[in-house]
């Protein structure tokens, strides 16, 4: 019997992480090499953006509390 393949539920990180990509014109490569065709360079930048957008996020959350 095959094993059933779980569904995995998209994470604030993995839709960041798709809109860098597309946003940098990786996303023909990830759909032709998938993600671990991406250099190091690649993933970095992915990586370090998705950290910036992140950072943003919780400084707008912080100030909305503080009103």
């Amino acid at each position: 019997m095959a094993k059933k393949k779980k569904k995995k539920i998209e994470t604030l990180e993995d839709k960041l992480k798709y809109e860098i990509a597309e946003e940098l014109g990786l996303m023909k490569k990830i759909k032709e090499v998938g993600w671990g065709g991406l250099t190091a360079k690649e993933s970095g930048r992915i990586g370090g953006l998705i950290t910036v957008k992140k950072r943003e996020m919780e400084k707008k959350e912080t100030l909305k509390d503080k009103e």
